[in-house]
């Protein structure tokens, strides 16, 4: 049996085209994909994109006002909650019209859907209150 390659070619180059056009309309439906994580008293708030990209970054005046090696645990903790979270949202936004081969490609990524960790990951102690000071 002979396969012609070319017209073989040009069926997987419109499916390829296809998928592409499904999954661009579904980003532009979707919107701007991102993870965000923050501390439980709010005072340490990041967002990342897919992949883990940093795009915000918002400390409060007793976040900033306590031990610094501790401050930078704590977001770079909260960053890896958000890339989490970022890769699983890419994941929701794009399995819907990638199908099961496309949720392999995505998992190969790092994107998979991932449940909402629980604040005990992170180290919040407040070095305020270990020192004695106030908020």
């Amino acid at each position: 049996m002979e396969i012609d390659i070319d017209h073989e070619l040009a069926v997987l180059d419109r499916k390829v085209a296809q998928a592409d056009e499904r999954a661009q309309a579904q980003v532009a439906r979707v919107g701007r994909v991102s993870g965000r994580a923050a501390s439980p008293d709010g005072g340490i708030e990041v967002e990342v994109a897919p992949g883990g990209l940093l795009t915000g970054l918002t400390l409060s005046p007793a976040a900033v006002s306590g031990d610094m090696e501790t401050l930078a645990r704590n977001i770079m903790s909260l960053a890896d909650r958000a890339t989490r979270r970022a890769g699983s949202n890419m994941y929701k936004a794009l399995s819907p019209v990638l199908g099961e081969r496309g949720e392999k490609h995505l998992a190969s990524l790092g994107y998979v859907p991932v449940d909402d960790e629980d604040a005990a990951e992170v180290d919040f102690s407040d070095p305020l209150k270990q020192r004695g000071g106030r908020r």
